[in-house]
């Protein structure tokens, strides 16, 4: 168990380090593509911020990932997080390839839930509608990832295209100087946007490592250790140096010409709301939340620039991202239990 345990704890700085050109990309897209940043300059301030986002950031995301699924500890419980992990990595570099800014928290959701209903079925999972059905109607499990996956969604698009408007608004007098003012703020978002990033997206990989060493008995509780959130700290930030750039062409170029004002209205709104997310504990998407502030400011500059059809191929990626990964870990699970985990 503990040859399983050692792999386990090191795919999931794989996976990690996978986030950095997935998750972290979307981040420096719009960034980029407005021309506030280098592509250099750019990736290497988003990266830091990433760092310090996953060496800082709390524990309340992991510990609503490390709740989804209940199996007596064990062999049982590590190879459902290895399949987990193995499916979510390989989502993650066959969307990246493909320049498909997919979610890595709903690979990893999808991955966990798939495996855990293959090994235990569908009473492993904690799916929320007890909770949120009883006296205290607290919103937890799957229910609570979903619902936050559906306001990402309509507040993520809502939200931008009202801050595009008002910052249309009060900027229908300004001069074309104003855009060194906005290229500063653009800095200053960019960079809260990657730590708040950081700090719920590592959550989730370091929430399973907490787990993995508890399980194979090399640490007394499921917490996370400093030496963990260094190490993913480090792995985020090479990932979003390493690559990406296929992404960042998808989110910054294809959907529609992004200007700086654009690109600090995506920035601003999107990590307002995934420092909101953290603080609630829900592991959202960024790469979401990134897509439709995106689509809502495009929305609001001029509808008829936006590339539609680009959305709907990036949403439609989203809605399957969470059903196809449950089956793939599901499957992966019952191949591989017998085999390294009987």
């Amino acid at each position: 168990m503990l040859a399983l345990a050692i792999i386990t704890i090191l795919l999931a700085f794989a996976f990690t380090f996978t986030n950095g050109f997935q998750d972290a990309s979307s981040i420096a897209a719009t960034f980029i593509a407005s021309r506030s940043a280098t592509p250099k300059t750019g990736i290497l301030l988003v990266a830091a911020m990433s760092f310090f986002g996953t060496l800082l950031g709390g524990s309340a995301v992991a510990f609503t990932l490390a709740g989804l699924v209940s199996v007596p500890s064990g062999p049982q419980e590590l190879v459902i997080i290895f399949s987990a992990l193995v499916t979510a990595t390989v989502w993650n570099l066959v969307t990246g390839r493909a320049g498909m800014p997919a979610s890595s928290t709903h690979s990893l959701v999808g991955g966990l839930v798939g495996a855990g209903m293959a090994a235990a079925g569908t009473g492993s999972i904690l799916w929320g509608t007890g909770e949120l059905l009883g006296p205290a109607h607290e919103v937890t499990g799957i229910v609570k990832i979903l619902l936050f996956f559906v306001i990402s969604l309509l507040v993520g698009f809502a939200g931008s295209y009202l801050m595009r408007r008002t910052t249309a608004l009060l900027l229908r007098n300004a001069k074309r100087t104003a855009n060194r003012g906005i290229i500063a703020l653009n800095w200053c978002a960019a960079g809260v946007m990657a730590f708040a990033n950081a700090a719920n997206d590592s959550q989730k990989q370091l929430g399973l490592i907490g787990m993995v060493l508890f399980v194979a008995g090399l640490a007394l509780t499921a917490d996370v250790p400093v030496w963990a959130r260094f190490a993913a700290a480090i792995l985020l930030a090479l990932g979003t140096v390493s690559g990406g750039w296929r992404i960042m062409n998808t989110l910054g170029r294809k959907i529609f010409r992004i200007e700086p004002i654009h690109s600090f209205d995506s920035q601003f709104f999107s990590a307002s709301s995934i420092a909101l997310s953290t603080l609630a504990g829900a592991p959202i998407s960024s790469t979401q939340v990134i897509t439709m502030s995106v689509l809502g400011v495009g929305a609001a500059e001029n509808p008829r620039k936006v590339k539609w059809e680009v959305g709907r191929h990036i949403l439609t990626a989203m809605l399957v991202t969470i059903p196809a990964t449950m089956l793939i870990s599901g499957i992966l699970y019952l191949i591989l239990f017998p085999v390294i985990g009987g």
